[in-house]
């Protein structure tokens, strides 16, 4: 799949070279970037628990922390939009980025989902009531990850076949709406030294459960597909037999 020389007219070598690797460069930039935010994500839901536990208030370089968390993902999600621009742009799809880069994306998306739902964004007030902070409850974590190894298993079986399993558009909607879903939480969380108010009660809690909501709708046009290609297997199937029937 790697592209040869030829395959991108009018450069020369190095800049031939050059652009088969910088959406790889980009793709590994956003693993580090992945790292980069999960340590730092862990120190800010620490000192944000410990600072809201029973009435306390949040430092301010606790908000900031979070505010740098944001900052992160944010790149983070800028280079995975540039690297896969930049492949089709340039015709320099390889093998490297078809494997590497989604395995950014879920490493980043769902990890990023799993820590928000985690015990150290919930917080115990005085009259000892629970709140998770980011809206996050552990059965939508659990919902984004099945819809990835879902898709992530259909389109095997599909590439299997010989047969291209490009991103539909509700996939490339259900990123932007998880993308932008994980920074809001933060910032939105970074903005005050006290626990969310009701009015930002209520964005979180609606952000995330729409969130929820797209990500389970973006799944159905894949297993439409899966299912229709399966019943056109099992009616060619069926002739192939009785053709070779006596």
């Amino acid at each position: 799949m790697n592209p040869t020389p030829g395959d991108i007219p009018g450069t020369n070598p190095s800049s031939r070279s050059m652009r088969r690797a910088l959406p790889n460069a980009l793709t590994m930039f956003r693993i580090l970037l992945a790292a980069a935010f999960f340590i730092f994500l862990g120190i800010g839901s620490v000192r944000i628990s410990s600072g809201l536990d029973h009435g306390a208030i949040v430092p301010l370089s606790t908000r900031v922390l979070l505010g740098l968390t944001a900052g992160i993902f944010i790149v983070a999600a800028l280079t995975d939009a540039l690297d896969g621009h930049l492949a089709r742009r340039w015709n320099s799809v390889t093998v490297f980025g078809r494997i590497m880069d989604p395995f950014a994306d879920k490493v980043l998306v769902v990890g990023a989902f799993i820590c928000l739902c985690g015990p150290k964004f919930q917080v115990t007030y005085p009259d000892g009531t629970h709140e998770q902070l980011t809206g996050v409850a552990p059965w939508m974590a659990v919902t984004v990850l099945a819809r990835e190894l879902l898709v992530t298993s259909i389109r095997g079986w599909f590439e299997s076949r010989g047969t291209d399993f490009s991103a539909s558009f509700s996939g490339k909607l259900k990123m932007v709406v998880q993308s932008a879903t994980i920074p809001t939480i933060l910032i939105l969380l970074a903005m005050t030294n006290a626990a969310p108010g009701p009015g930002v009660r209520m964005l979180i809690d609606g952000l995330v459960w729409f969130m929820v909501a797209v990500t389970l709708a973006s799944a159905i046009p894949y297993i439409t597909r899966s299912v229709r290609e399966a019943r056109h297997d099992r009616g060619r199937e069926g002739h192939d037999a009785s053709g070779d029937s006596p």
